[in-house]
């Protein structure tokens, strides 16, 4: 007999991927530079050419068995090495190799995260808007999601409401930071509050209560800023963190999960997540990547055309007339659409051939993501439709 819960997820498809599917259909019949697909979060520029070229490198002059040989179960020392030491060095942190567990992406790191500091039945709180798939990465793991209200003014943290909400079966709390869908890049002073508010929260429920950091578009940060580290603020915090933003690599599946070296248990919980990946099927992502992206840690493809990109919609999007707030990273942009329903909204730009992801699956209504990851030129080629649409639909 086939798994129930599984077939029943078959009618769940994620609304981002449908959308992309409809996308590239649509641009089969009219030509897909003239379909504006803001849907899909995949990136638009390409990998540094010293990666291309450590690649190329490795493979024809490399040892082809540690090449291709299986990796240790916790990650190539010498990777692991590598990761902590850029690290210590952006971030004034004190990581050693033992601290870091190499995953395939930020889904693996948040998969194996989750599981080393909760069990089944427990609790995990995370913040509107928040990606989709944190819901079935927290059932997959038999703990429970809680999702606190959107602050839809700042997209910072609804610490009222947080506070509200914590309770001794809260065992962590899961953040996104540059977040996927606002844009928005959580504060020092967000960090500090947030950190002050768990610490007295371990005292007061007297057990700990773990922080799990998603970065993978740490390095996309707009006017000149800085993502703020989150493991600096809270010691009992665990960092996802993805190579496919920074590098543009989503396809290559390479991230890590670095433990706090403060965290309780620092030394246990990366032997921890070798374990789980027993029970997962995980066994590290292969040797060659790792060996790939250690030599190029500190680099970042060209990532500009963002900051570029997000510029020329938010003009756009305000002078037409859009509520938004202005993205401090990401390649993301979050508007408030122009009726309450935001999938009616969506279905409407259709018809424009503006592929908008409407904002239920993030947790927040009302509201619309556009995923601007694509051409400068086709992003300027858009703002007539999005004026013609805004126009004719809703009078502005």
């Amino acid at each position: 007999m086939i798994n129930e819960e599984y077939k029943a997820m078959l009618g769940g498809k994620s609304v981002i991927r449908e959308l992309s599917e409809y996308a590239t259909a649509r641009g089969k019949e009219i030509g897909y530079e003239n379909v504006f697909d803001y849907s899909l979060g995949n990136p638009s520029v390409p990998a540094p050419a010293d990666f291309t070229r450590t690649m190329v490198d490795l493979y024809e002059h490399g040892d082809p068995v540690a090449i291709h040989g299986y990796s240790p179960s916790l990650g190539i020392p010498s990777v692991k090495e590598a990761i902590a030491d850029s690290l210590n060095r952006r971030f004034g942190t004190s990581y050693t190799g033992n601290h870091i567990f190499p995953t395939t992406g930020a889904a693996g790191a948040l998969a194996h995260a989750m599981r080393a500091v909760t069990k089944p039945g427990d609790e995990i709180i995370t913040f509107a808007p928040y990606f989709p798939e944190y819901q079935p990465y927290v059932n997959g793991t038999g703990a429970h999601l809680t999702a606190i209200p959107a602050d839809t003014a700042s997209f910072q943290i609804n610490f009222e409401a947080f506070e509200e909400a914590l309770n001794p079966n809260v065992q962590a709390v899961l953040i996104n930071t540059p977040n996927n869908p606002s844009g928005a890049v959580y504060s020092e002073a967000t960090l500090t509050r947030l950190a002050s508010i768990l610490t007295a929260k371990q005292q007061e429920y007297g057990h700990d209560i773990f922080l799990i950091s998603d970065e993978p578009y740490r390095e996309i940060v707009f006017d000149g800023n800085a993502q703020p580290y989150s493991a600096n603020f809270y010691a009992n915090t665990l960092t996802c963190y993805s190579w496919s933003k920074s590098l543009s690599l989503p396809g290559e599946r390479i991230g890590y999960v670095a433990v706090n070296p403060a965290a309780t248990d620092a030394d246990l919980l990366v032997p921890m997540m070798g374990q789980i990946s027993r029970g997962t099927g995980h066994n590290c992502p292969p040797s060659s990547i790792q060996l790939g992206v250690a030599k190029v840690l500190d680099e970042t493809s060209d990532l500009s055309v963002y900051e570029t990109n997000m510029n020329l919609l938010y003009d756009a999007l305000t002078s037409i007339g859009f509520d938004v707030v202005r993205p401090g990273g990401t390649f993301y942009i979050f508007p408030k659409a122009l009726e309450e329903n935001a999938t009616a909204f969506c279905l409407k730009a259709k018809e424009y051939d503006l592929i908008l992801v409407p904002s239920e699956s993030f947790g927040v209504p009302g509201y619309f993501r556009m995923a601007y990851c694509i051409d400068t030129e086709k992003v300027k080629r858009s703002i007539p439709a999005l004026e013609r649409f805004a126009r004719e639909q809703y009078g502005l």
